[in-house]
């Protein structure tokens, strides 16, 4: 039996895999594809934007270098780390196929950020994200078999039975990361409720004559959306059609050609199609995303069209979020109603992209008041403030958990922070566990700190920048859990640390 059960070996099982391991836990992830490299994974149909937040994520547990190396090193990621704040973003994207200009980002406006090695977003694929994440939870002992398809789930008081087939596997507890038709999901009785689709999607490779007669990047039409990159032989459409046409029929070089020219307004021919998919902006989400012994992260929790490249960062930050406080509740050593944080930090989070995502089909629908509505969307977002909200919302930095305390970083992802001994904040971060900076050197406070040694790491000393704070306690998802003054109070440490770290006699 193994401590936690994982459905689903894709990229967001695979991280939570990790974490669990990091965490001390025996995991299993079950996968149902036995080959892990496809030419949906790979570039560049598997092409991939990882956002700020992400990207941090994989700089916090030490993975950043491998990701860069496995990607191509087709993005530079970083910053002067000599330098007083971190630089504005190279990127800011597009709302509903509306690119924006980074460098109207205002700054000042942004939660505090910090000089880092990650504080931007990069360019991957799918191939890369996982050959990464599979090599590190393999490393840290997650067993992962593929080729096993899920077929049943039977809960019992204290553990939890997942049958393949004749095979059965037990665990303590079981997370679904399989996916947006996930097999978990449906088993377990999660109810899932949303939006219908208003278009169907479409991704394909191959051969278009007359292809240079297509704009670059994303291009809106009166009739749709197209997106034509500049390598690759990639294209892609939006076709408002009830999403009828998704994964209903073959989807034939005729069909696609027929869709591209209206969509376009062109004549350009489809010659010869490689690969193709389609999808819908159906946008549904779990009303919970814990039931019993099983819980939910990724596309199993929630769906959305692909416009923005939310869905993957918001499923490695399900996992992050998930994977820390799960460990601790295996391990007997988790405060009352942790794991019930998960749903409540991360349910909101996930319900604002959905909406960030229907917000840009609403802008795109091709009817007679479009026009004017998406005239003023772009005259909005040629402004500084709608590009630095656009920023807050998609970099994935600017989340906020409600943790009941107006302090400023409090609930926030913690700058990196920076030691005058040169040590970051996310180097602390690698081992999994909860970190508490002190910059007062206050004796009591390190006193109050030695309680809690197996589950926090207690770092004091200067920081080169400590942001008028005297101490930061950031748990091991990366979000500031406390802060305090240049004097800070013991007391409210403790009651801090005992609310996210449970009672440290434990």
């Amino acid at each position: 039996m193994h401590d936690v059960v994982i459905v689903g070996g894709g990229p967001v099982g695979l991280f939570l895999a990790g974490e669990l391991a990091l965490g001390g836990c025996s995991v299993l992830v079950l996968e149902r594809q036995a080959e892990p490299h496809s030419p949906w994974r790979r570039f560049p149909l598997g092409l991939r934007g990882l956002n700020a937040g992400s990207v941090e994520a994989f700089y916090r547990r030490g993975m950043l270098a491998e990701l860069l190396a496995a990607s191509g090193g087709r993005d530079e990621v970083g910053a002067d780390l000599d330098a007083e704040r971190a630089p504005a973003p190279r990127s800011v994207s597009h709302f509903a196929g509306i690119m924006l200009d980074a460098a109207k980002v205002d700054l000042a406006a942004l939660p505090p950020r910090l000089p880092s090695p990650a504080v931007d977003g990069m360019l991957t694929s799918l191939d890369a994200v996982e050959s990464v994440l599979a090599a590190r939870a393999i490393e840290l002992g997650v067993e992962l078999r593929r080729g096993v398809e899920v077929t049943g789930l039977t809960q019992h008081d204290e553990t939890v039975v997942v049958h393949a087939g004749e095979q059965e596997y037990q665990g303590l507890w079981v997370v679904g990361c399989d996916g947006g038709r996930s097999t978990v999901r449906r088993l377990a009785g999660f109810a899932f409720t949303g939006t219908e689709p208003a278009l169907t999607g479409y991704l394909f490779t191959g051969a278009v004559t007359g292809r240079e007669k297509l704009g670059p990047g994303f291009t809106v039409t009166p009739t749709g959306m197209y997106l034509r990159m500049p390598a690759g032989g990639y294209l892609g459409m939006m076709d408002f059609d009830g999403g009828a046409f998704d994964r209903s029929q073959p989807l034939t070089p005729e069909h696609l050609q027929t869709v591209l020219r209206r969509v376009s307004g062109t004549d350009v021919t489809v010659d010869e199609v490689d690969l193709a998919s389609s999808f819908t902006d159906r946008a549904m989400q779990a009303t919970t995303y814990r039931q019993g012994r099983v819980l939910l992260a990724g596309d199993a929790a929630h769906i959305h069209s692909p416009l923005g490249g939310q869905g993957l960062n918001l499923g490695i930050g399900d996992a992050l979020n998930l994977g820390w406080k799960l460990a601790a509740t295996v391990h007997g050593t988790a405060p009352d109603g942790l794991l019930d944080t998960y749903t409540a930090e991360r349910h909101p989070i996930g319900a604002r992209v959905l909406d960030w995502s229907r917000a840009q089909v609403a802008v795109m629908r091709p009817d007679r008041y479009a026009p004017s509505l998406q005239s003023l969307i772009g005259d909005l977002l040629a402004t500084a403030d709608a590009t630095t909200y656009v920023w807050e919302r998609t970099s994935g930095l600017a989340n906020r958990y409600d943790l009941g305390d107006d302090q400023p970083l409090t609930g926030r992802n913690a700058p990196d922070l920076r030691l005058g001994t040169g040590t970051l904040l996310g180097t602390l971060l690698q081992s999994g566990r909860g970190v508490l900076l002190d910059f007062s050197a206050d004796q009591v406070l390190h006193e109050a700190a030695t309680g809690w040694t197996d589950r926090i790491d207690y770092v004091a000393g200067p920081a080169r920048d400590d942001l008028g704070h005297g101490a930061v306690l950031v748990r091991p998802d990366g979000v500031v859990a406390w802060a305090d003054g240049r004097s800070p109070d013991s007391d409210a440490f403790d009651r801090a640390a005992r609310r996210w770290f449970g009672d440290p006699k434990a």
